[in-house]
């Protein structure tokens, strides 16, 4: 069904946000006690998710939109805390925080039967279902860890959430919803492609990426290039005139996807001449306080698409600190040797990057897992 043809023929594991190099370096560096990555790992290890004491909250059904009983905090600080404890197991070789990550994965599958709520649902499908596939793939060769029955939760409780919205996107106009609601579930199908091993959902995040409808696909999330004084080419982004928390949403979901494509021999990063690229450097120079060109963006909203314009830069939370600059610098200036002057800059100002629990209680700060500065400098 899906053509992209991307799927490896052979597996990579662990292949999701984090191969098995980013993870050995990591190691090594750390126990060299050697910076940056270790202040990254004081952090990680300063933050109380990491704790091997920590105790899952599972729940049948999470709900997440106005109106129902909410309880999705529950569900994204469970997954911040295994993470954490599975990137301590990797790189500290505490069995403890491995048995503790295995736990609040274990319980989840055994608890967890649907995700319900407002249209929100899709959002929650989506955030938890990449950052919960990931850390799954951490732990996949843990024997404490229920592999097959991790699986069918993701495929049976997250992914029909995720396929549903991609196409069907709650019955509204194409262009009704932001580029982050389409990214975070095309973000989860992929990671949930290679932690099954299954081609047709990889496959199936890429050709999105590549031709998707919806305001996720590179040409709809990146809809005007530009040229700066400075000789830069910028990409304006989707939401760059809604507000700057969204943007630094999008740089998150869209480098998570690029990042566990490339560890599965896909390069999304440089698609389209390299346009996500641009658009980072266009977020990152708004954000760092230089002005940027904006062409007024239009779209429809609602289910009889309704019009609606912007037409500057949305000022608000302009400046935010979020963990989504480390992945980006070091793919585009370390990887590729290329000039990502704003990009670096703005990653200046966060590093070392922590994760979910760093930056504030609600859910924003758990929209990345973080700790960019520990897992990918090089």
């Amino acid at each position: 069904m899906w053509s992209a043809g991307a799927a490896p023929v052979t597996w990579t594991h662990p292949g999701g946000l984090h191969n098995r190099g980013d993870l050995n370096r990591a190691k090594v560096r750390v126990a060299a006690g050697t910076d940056p990555w270790y202040s990254g790992w004081k952090l990680l290890t300063a933050n109380a998710h990491s704790a091997s004491t920590w105790t899952a909250r599972p729940a049948s059904i999470v709900y997440r939109g106005s109106g129902y009983a909410e309880n999705y905090a529950t569900l994204y600080n469970d997954i911040a805390a295994a993470y954490q404890n599975a990137l301590r197991w990797w790189i500290g070789g505490t069995t403890a925080n491995a048995a503790c990550a295995a736990a609040i994965c274990n319980a989840w599958a055994d608890t967890l039967t649907s995700i319900q709520g407002s249209a929100d649902r899709f959002l929650a499908a989506g955030i938890y279902g990449w950052q919960f596939a990931n850390v799954g793939e951490l732990l996949r060769d843990y024997s404490g860890f229920d592999l097959a029955a991790f699986q069918q939760m993701m495929l049976n409780v997250f992914y029909p959430v995720n396929n549903d919205f991609l196409v069907n996107h709650n019955g509204a106009c194409i262009t009704n919803y932001w580029a982050n609601w389409d990214l975070c579930n095309m973000a989860s199908i992929m990671a949930i492609g290679i932690l099954c091993e299954d081609g047709e959902k990889f496959d199936q995040a890429v050709t999105y990426f590549k031709s998707g409808a919806g305001n996720g696909s590179i040409a709809h999330a990146v809809p005007y290039l530009y040229m700066d004084d400075d000789g830069y080419v910028l990409g304006q982004w989707q939401e760059s005139g809604r507000d700057q928390g969204h943007c630094m949403l999008g740089m998150g979901q869209m480098g998570a996807l690029c990042e566990m494509a490339w560890n599965q021999g896909t390069d999304l990063y440089g698609y389209d001449d390299r346009r996500f690229f641009k658009a980072a450097q266009y977020v990152a120079k708004y954000n760092v306080g230089r002005d940027v060109p904006y062409t007024t963006y239009t779209w429809g909203s609602g289910t009889n698409c309704a019009v609606h314009s912007q037409t500057a830069p949305g000022s608000g939370s302009r400046g935010l600190l979020r963990p989504v600059w480390g992945m980006l610098h070091y793919h585009y200036n370390r990887r590729l040797y290329l000039d990502d002057k704003y990009i670096a800059q703005m990653y200046a100002l966060v590093a070392p990057e922590g994760g979910g629990g760093d930056y504030e209680s609600t859910s924003g700060g758990y929209d990345q897992l973080g700790f960019g500065t520990l897992m990918y400098a090089k």
